[in-house]
């Protein structure tokens, strides 16, 4: 009996080890470890569309500088584009359609005003760049065309009165930042310099070359599609 017994309690030590180990701890189960996913690099690649304001200074140089004073104002627009990204490199091509209320006044005389005015412009440009995850950093160039309109008024004598509104043809240059808010939301900030060539004014009673060219300031903000 006491074999038996001393036996019986041998082997029940021998097991407990191994049930304390199917008995859950104190602290409860233990929680799985952290899974940590690396966020997804924004894709400049697709169309877009947006607003853009800002302000504008140009000038009338050769024979019109002595008679015409230099335009400024605000310009207000919108553009569509599309962006394709290889790596960090994003290239693309962008198109935009502005009002204007750049104007300058001037009096070359006693009795005689005149006034010249960027009515409206456009650009068709193509665009390269950099792109850091959200941050696109890029220069631009391409077309640009616009309505410039100048006229001169002769108080004493009417008839020399004589108003000139012409589309002209050139191209525009430029740089900006474009940085992505959310996937779907961008902001730019955009500096572009726009030549418009060479035009005769005031045909009639006043022949004058005139070229005109602007620098424009602006900000947009961009939808991603």
């Amino acid at each position: 009996m006491r074999t038996r017994a001393l036996a019986v309690l041998l082997s029940t030590l021998a097991a407990a080890p191994a049930f304390a180990a199917d008995l859950p701890g104190r602290g409860g189960a233990l929680s799985p470890a952290p899974v940590f996913v690396q966020s997804q690099q924004f894709v400049w690649t697709g169309f877009y569309a947006g607003l853009n304001a800002g302000y504008g200074w140009g000038s009338f140089n050769r024979q019109a500088a002595t008679i015409m004073n230099d335009p400024s104002g605000g310009v207000l627009g919108g553009q569509l584009g599309y962006n394709y990204q290889f790596g960090s490199l994003v290239v693309g091509v962008e198109g935009d359609l502005n009002w204007s209320w750049m104007n300058g006044n001037r009096t070359p005389a006693a009795g005689v005003a005149t006034r010249g005015s960027l009515e409206w412009f456009g650009t068709l440009r193509g665009r390269v760049g950099f792109g850091a995850d959200r941050a696109l950093i890029y220069a631009t160039g391409g077309y640009a065309g616009g309505e410039v309109k100048s006229t001169v008024v002769n108080a004493i004598a009417p008839a020399f009165t004589e108003s000139s509104s012409s589309w002209r043809n050139g191209y525009a240059l430029g740089a900006g930042i474009e940085y992505a808010f959310t996937n779907n939301v961008t902001a730019k900030a955009e500096y572009l310099y726009m030549n418009l060539g060479s035009r005769l004014l005031f045909p009639v009673n006043l022949p004058t070359t005139s070229n005109f060219s602007a620098s424009l300031v602006r900000a947009g903000v961009n939808y991603k599609f």
